[in-house]
Formats: structure tokens, C-alpha cells, sequence
């Protein structure tokens, strides 16, 4: 097999240290040379290895690893000679006796071959955009669980204030567990602090709020309603800072042109943006970002039949922010997402039609982010437009089952 790389490293990280492998490619009668050490991922060895490696003119260094522990000899290496980071599931070795030093050794053998994909590392500005939006999706997840304790509170005294309202820690809500903190035990008067259209629910208010509230349910309601308003101050906090972050890189107009996207809203497109990044050079085709967010279906082909497999593994949480905004686009009354979710469904299941939007809708989003224009719709009536006579017969078919006889008049 031809020989890409002369002088190549191959590092497998590990928490305490990392076995780094050497490779130095033999002409003639001079052999293969293949050196493995063991260096610690303090870093001062960090700093250690990557002198050494640029004095032994190594030409690229691939590093795999467990968890985040590459991110340290990434950084560090990248300064000084080309690094590539590779997923473990692409450079897997042949089963069999498998140990760190080996690991190494495939690994330099892999570059030496260019038998290796790198992953997407991106620039510094977008990782502190990611750890700002993924800390804040765990703030949300924290704020929901929060919420689902606060109402398990509120039934063990006896409190159905859930079965009425729809958000428990809406205005209304919020002014009724207030005032249960207060030592305000009497339902009628609980249920007229209601505000706007939860003035029409009283009286289901009234016996939702009948029940068996003592003090050991007042503490744990107002430590519950601490923790949310904590929750929420955070979230504010890291909404200011990535607005902040997102004016200085000067991404504001990449996050209008996500926000363009129906379904997708301000911390949707921010959370897209801090994951794929702005720049789409990193991804040559809309089918090669499908496939790293992990919205493309696989391919499995043998004997000549192709065979269906499930989506690939992508990033999720591009993922979970595409799933939310094309939830929210195939809830829409009009639309090209809408018409092409109901479309799908009836045909493939709900599940299938979900993905199929969210394809829709990352391919789109390349365009844009490629070109600069924001999003257009092709309209909701985009298929009777495109193929008139398939409509048609699709509505005959539906009248035809439901029982009418359709017949054809001339002229």
C-alpha cells in the first residue's frame, strides 16, 4: 500500500498519559522504525512532546482518545505541527490482543497509509460558543426537573394545581404558590388571585387547591421556586454572555439566517450556529452536514440489495435542536415543511417524516449559511404546483375510499 506520510505520530490519550508511537517510514534496505513512549498529559510534557515531535520532523500526528482527554495534546500539538483528531470507531483494529501501545501503533501505521478521517475541531471562538450553549441546555434540562419535583411536591399535599393550569409556574401559578407560602390556606381565596383567561377556571381552581398543605410542603415549595429563579438567572446570565460573544464575531447575520428557518427560533439558532459553526467550507456538500449531524439515513448494500438501516450517529446536539424546530414546522398550518411532514407521515410513520423535515431543513440551512439569503419558502401548495396530475389523483383516491364514486366528464 502506498505510503502518504514519511514521518507520522500515532498518540492514544488516556487520562494520566498518553502512549505516543513514532513511525519513521525505511527506504531501501533501511527499515520501517516504529518508537513508542510514554508520556504524561501534564503540561509541561505536553510542551516536551511537541518539541520533540517538530525536532524529529514528524509530518502529522493523529491523536485518538477517551473522552475529552485529547483536548489538552490537541491544542498544545496543533501549535507546532499538523494534528488530526479521529474517532475511535473509524480506526478501529482487528480484534485480538488490543493494549494502549498497540493502539498507538495502528494508529501511526493508519497515517502513514492516509487510512485516517480527521473530525471537526473547530476554531476557539465556536468552542466557547458550544460550552456557553451546551451549559445552558443543561440549565433548561435542570429547570424542567426542577419543575417535575416541584409538581410531585404539590401532589403529595393533596394539590392538583397541575391538572388545571398548564405551566405551574406561570403568573397565575406563581401568585397561588405564593400565597400558600404565605400560610394562605383557603382555597376560594387561592383561586381568586387567577389573572386573564384563568379567571373562567375558578371553580376548578377551588378544588384543585383544597388539600392537605402543612410546613414541611411550605419549605419544599419555596426551595423548589429558589431553585427555578436561580435556574432562570443563570440563563439569563449565559444568554447575555453569547449575545455578547455572537456581536464580537460578528455572527449576528449567520444567526438571522437561522432564525429565517421556520421552527427555528433564537436559542435554536444559536445552538445550531455554536455546533456547525458559519463557515460551510468545512462541509463540501449539504449531504456531508446531514450526515455529521445525524439526519442522513446509512447505506447498506449487499448481493446487489439495498438494505434499510437507521440514521447514522451525529452530533446531538445539533440533533436535539433540529428535532425541536422541526417539531415546531410540522405543527404549522401552512408551509413547505408542513405540507412535506403530513405528506411523509401518512406514507412513513411519524418518526421518518420527522427526520425527512429535519434533512430538509439542515440542507437548507447550508445554502443559506453558503450563499448569504435567507430562508424561502416554497409555499404549502408546493406539490399540487409541482405535479398537478399526482394531486389529483391522490384526492381521488381519498374520495374513492371514503365512499364517493368519481367519474371523469368530458370537455
Amino acid at each position: 500500500m502506498e505510503v502518504v506520510c514519511q514521518r507520522c505520530a500515532g498518540i492514544d490519550v488516556s487520562k494520566r498519559d498518553a502512549k505516543v508511537c513514532v513511525r519513521v517510514q525505511g527506504r531501501g534496505t533501511r527499515r520501517t522504525s516504529v518508537t513508542v513512549r510514554t508520556w504524561s498529559s501534564s503540561m509541561p510534557q505536553i510542551l516536551r512532546l511537541a518539541e520533540e515531535l517538530a525536532a524529529a520532523g514528524v509530518e502529522l500526528a493523529v491523536i485518538e482518545s477517551t473522552s475529552d482527554y485529547w483536548r489538552p495534546f490537541f491544542y498544545v500539538l496543533s501549535e507546532t505541527i499538523p494534528v488530526m483528531l479521529v474517532k475511535a470507531s473509524d480506526v478501529k483494529g482487528m480484534p485480538g490482543r488490543k493494549s494502549d501501545v498497540s493502539d498507538a501503533e495502528w494508529l501511526a501505521d493508519l497515517a502513514a497509509h492516509g487510512l485516517v478521517r480527521p473530525s471537526f475541531v473547530p476554531p476557539e471562538p465556536q468552542r466557547q460558543l458550544r460550552d456557553l450553549t451546551r451549559a445552558r441546555v443543561g440549565l433548561f434540562a435542570e429547570r424542567t426537573r426542577e419543575l417535575q419535583r416541584l409538581e410531585k411536591g404539590l401532589e403529595d399535599a393533596c394539590i392538583k394545581l397541575s391538572a388545571v393550569v398548564s405551566d405551574i409556574n406561570g403568573v397565575s401559578a406563581r401568585l397561588m404558590l405564593t400565597a400558600l407560602i404565605n400560610a394562605e390556606r383557603d382555597p376560594q381565596t387561592l383561586a381568586e388571585l387567577a389573572r386573564g383567561r384563568m379567571r373562567s377556571k375558578i371553580e376548578q381552581l377551588t378544588e384543585a387547591l383544597t388539600g392537605r398543605f402543612n410546613d414541611h410542603h411550605r419549605f419544599m415549595v419555596q426551595f423548589r421556586l429558589t431553585r427555578i429563579d436561580q435556574i432562570d438567572v443563570d440563563i439569563a446570565t449565559i444568554d447575555a454572555r453569547i449575545d455578547e460573544l455572537v456581536e464580537a464575531q460578528e455572527w449576528v447575520v449567520a444567526r438571522e439566517l437561522l432564525v429565517s428557518v421556520p421552527g427555528l427560533g433564537k436559542h435554536g439558532a444559536e445552538d445550531l450556529l455554536a455546533e456547525i459553526g458559519a463557515d460551510m467550507s468545512v462541509f463540501p456538500t449539504p449531504q456531508a452536514l446531514a450526515a455529521w449531524v445525524g439526519v442522513a439515513p446509512g447505506s447498506h448494500e449487499s448481493a446487489g440489495h439495498r438494505h434499510p438501516v437507521a440514521v447514522r450517529p451525529g452530533n446531538r446536539y445539533a440533533k436535539r435542536a433540529l428535532g425541536i424546530a422541526a417539531k415546531s414546522a410540522a405543527r404549522m398550518r401552512s408551509g413547505f415543511l408542513a405540507a412535506r411532514f403530513k405528506r411523509l407521515c401518512a406514507r412513513r410513520g411519524y418518526n421518518k417524516a420527522l427526520v425527512a423535515i429535519q434533512h430538509s431543513m439542515i440542507t437548507s440551512i447550508w445554502h443559506q449559511l453558503s450563499t448569504g439569503r435567507p430562508y424561502r419558502d416554497l409555499g404549502g401548495d408546493y406539490y399540487h404546483r409541482h405535479a398537478p396530475q399526482q394531486a389529483l389523483r391522490r384526492k381521488i383516491k381519498e374520495l374513492e375510499a371514503a365512499g364517493y364514486r368519481v367519474e371523469a366528464i368530458a370537455g
